[in-house]
């Protein structure tokens, strides 16, 4: 059988590269105080009450240090229409997620307080197994599709492949000669 631990890394290098690029997207935010610094090639030259995009991850540090306020971009909204399509969708149907759906729910789980945090794990844990039990079906009957790969996020992507890979050869090994 395959080696499930082999695939744990593999997963958390996908999750590692998506993160990099969403902490790479520019964010609007606004400034709380006038702000004067330059990170490598990024000036910043800015009055209170400017506005202007930064990448997320420099947004995040002048967020703890007070300095800005990024603009809502309606992640609540955004996950929770994600989860009502996939609890709306048919038993054997996928719905479609963002290749990086589960990197924007950890960032956004971050900056959420505990309580808050603990009501959307219960959500998100429903949708989770919902989809997984769909993945493991339809990996154990076929191999991927580019249909179905464009509805899968990254690292659902990597568990249908091992899934099927498993399947398969289960398959072959159960039923010998007659697969």
């Amino acid at each position: 059988m395959a080696d499930i631990t082999r695939s744990e890394p593999k997963i958390e290098a996908i999750q590692s590269i998506y993160q990099l690029g969403y902490m790479l997207e520019e964010v609007r935010v606004t400034y709380k105080e006038d702000a004067k610094m330059s990170v490598g090639n990024i000036v910043i030259d800015a009055k209170e009450g400017d506005m202007s995009s930064l990448p997320r991850w420099i947004a995040k540090i002048l967020v703890e240090q007070g300095a800005v306020e990024i603009q809502s971009s309606d992640v609540t909204g955004y996950i929770s229409r994600t989860m009502n399509r996939e609890r709306i969708a048919k038993p054997h149907d996928l719905s479609g997620v963002d290749v990086d759906f589960y990197v924007r729910v950890s960032d956004y789980l971050e900056g959420l307080k505990e309580r808050e945090r603990e009501n959307l794990i219960i959500s998100l844990n429903t949708f989770v197994a919902s989809r997984l039990e769909k993945i493991v079906k339809l990996a154990a009957a076929s191999s991927l599709s580019p249909e179905l790969e464009g509805k899968l996020s990254a690292e659902e992507k990597e568990l249908y492949i091992l899934i099927n890979k498993v399947s398969t050869k289960f398959k072959k090994g159960v039923l010998k000669k007659f697969v």
